[in-house]
């Protein structure tokens, strides 16, 4: 699997990843986070940020180790 892209999208944000394995060019493996629209929510506009997937991994340790996961039985608790 040398390309690929995976999308999750919630009522406020859609995040999207895409990966190249072989290719080398900016932009080719990003992470983007992007806000939709709404009203009465944190936007009011639409923003994006993107980072590359060395950042985002930066960004998943972060949030793994300053917001654990706890399990008890077979549902996890966050």
């Amino acid at each position: 699997m040398s390309s690929y892209s995976y999308q999750k999208n919630t009522s406020r944000f859609n995040f999207e990843i895409n990966r190249n394995d072989t290719a080398k060019s900016a932009g080719c493996n990003s992470f983007v986070i992007a806000t939709k629209p709404a009203d009465g929510h944190y936007s009011t506009g639409t923003t994006q940020m993107n980072m590359t997937i060395k950042e985002a991994k930066a960004l998943q340790g972060f949030l793994n180790q300053r917001l654990p996961v706890a399990v008890t039985g077979d549902s996890p608790i966050v």
